[in-house]
């Protein structure tokens, strides 16, 4: 819980950390408890929630006894007095939600992008599913807070653009931020989808005490977000995480960057395809074919491992040892105490590789002694980049930042 300020030219942060205790509080909280919380004076409570509720965030629900003295009236956060979009931009679909202030999904989308190739025009199209959303939604457009966007790394977050992701290599420096927001009339954030996946989890997760985790995002990439001491942590450029290029102690396919030894090249689709093919799962003139039917092959792989098919789990099983061994470097470095798992492709692979992650991860771990390491899969489904990037709007918009604590700022 983040502690308040009295001073006075501090209202904006105050407000803030304010706002999110009664966020936090879903049973409601009264203004003596927010209080306790703060450390925030009676007199700055009161005059911050009179003006929260004047602007309709927060209503005062009901009134409660505890023992002697006045009955204290409940606040509640008004949760759909504001609203936030997110698209997750992938090489193969276009996922867009709408959530409340809660964090619930109130409205939702999906659109395949057979021409994600092609950056012209890509930006008209999520604007247009944008404007399609909301009219399906019928959210009054003045309760939307902004877009947040969700892209495939690497990312040039000063020009709000993408550069050479996976998959997607005709595009290079392709600017979407301002577009998107000229196009929409919207404020647009933009950040890469691993970190917006581990700013969903940090606002799904419901936790008091701070997070330390790491968020590792499998789809048509790899990649990780990073979560320490309840901050999400982005880097010099906003692209931390690229774990991809990890060397693994096994011989891979030849990556881009020359190298046969790098732990995304056991994730890579051309890489399980190639391993199917090989062991008669598919049969050995078959095609990758374009994005869509790669990730078609894959699922299948993916299930057919589930389903007890022996060569199929031991490609999966290979592939899940490797990220164990690379994600367990990360843990080292980091000393957090949980590993989320999710992704487009992690659906698939759960039942499987989570079992076979736990155990590399926590056997690799070198200060087991002291504290082990949880590694779950994510609650939020294929959504999370999406939800992810509606999340960057609301923690822009809502939570306390320790910026707002420098004077004239």
């Amino acid at each position: 819980m983040q502690r308040g300020t009295n001073l006075g030219r501090l209202g904006g942060y105050n407000q803030a950390v304010i706002l999110d205790a009664i966020r936090r509080a879903h049973e409601g909280i009264a203004r003596v408890e927010l209080v306790e919380r703060t450390g925030l004076s009676p007199q700055t409570i009161s005059n911050v929630v009179r003006r929260l509720v004047d602007e309709g965030l927060v209503r005062e629900d009901r009134k409660t006894v505890s023992g002697p003295g006045k009955p204290r009236t409940v606040l509640q956060l008004e949760v759909s007095s504001r609203l936030a979009i997110g698209i997750h931009l992938d090489p193969v679909v276009m996922t867009l939600v709408m959530l409340n202030l809660d964090g619930e999904v109130v409205a939702r989308a999906r659109h395949d992008n057979p021409g994600a190739g092609q950056p012209d025009g890509m930006t008209a199209a999520m604007a247009a599913a944008v404007e399609e959303l909301i009219a399906a939604s019928g959210i009054e457009r003045h309760r939307i807070l902004g877009i947040g966007l969700a892209a495939p790394g690497p990312i040039d977050a000063a020009e709000g653009a993408v550069v050479d992701p996976p998959m997607m290599r005709e595009w290079s420096s392709v600017p979407l931020r301002e577009p998107l927001s000229r196009l929409t009339g919207l404020p647009v954030l933009m950040d890469k989808d691993t970190t917006a996946a581990a700013v969903a989890e940090l606002w799904a997760s419901g936790r008091q005490e701070p997070e330390n985790f790491v968020f590792v995002y499998l789809g048509t990439g790899l990649g990780a977000g990073v979560v320490l001491d309840g901050a999400v942590l982005r880097g010099a450029s906003s692209n931390i995480g690229e774990i991809g290029h990890f060397p693994v102690d096994e011989e891979v396919p030849l990556c881009e960057c020359g190298k046969r030894n790098c732990v995304g090249m056991a994730l890579n689709f051309g890489t399980l395809f190639q391993q199917a093919a090989e062991t008669g799962i598919f049969p050995s003139d078959a095609e990758l074919g374009d994005r869509h039917q790669a990730t078609e092959s894959i699922i299948t792989l993916c299930r057919k491992a589930v389903e007890g098919d022996a060569a199929a789990a031991a490609i999966v099983g290979r592939a899940a040892r490797l990220v164990g061994g690379t994600v367990a470097q990360v843990v080292n470095i980091l000393d957090v105490d949980r590993v989320i798992f999710g992704g487009p492709l992690w659906n698939g692979l759960e039942e499987l590789a989570l079992p076979i992650l736990h155990q590399e991860i926590n056997t690799r771990f070198v200060s087991r002694a002291i504290h082990g390491v949880e590694v779950v899969s994510s609650s939020l489904g294929f959504e999370v980049g999406a939800i992810g990037g509606a999340c960057l709007v609301l923690d822009d918009a809502l939570s306390p930042k320790a910026s707002g604590l420098l004077l004239g700022s």
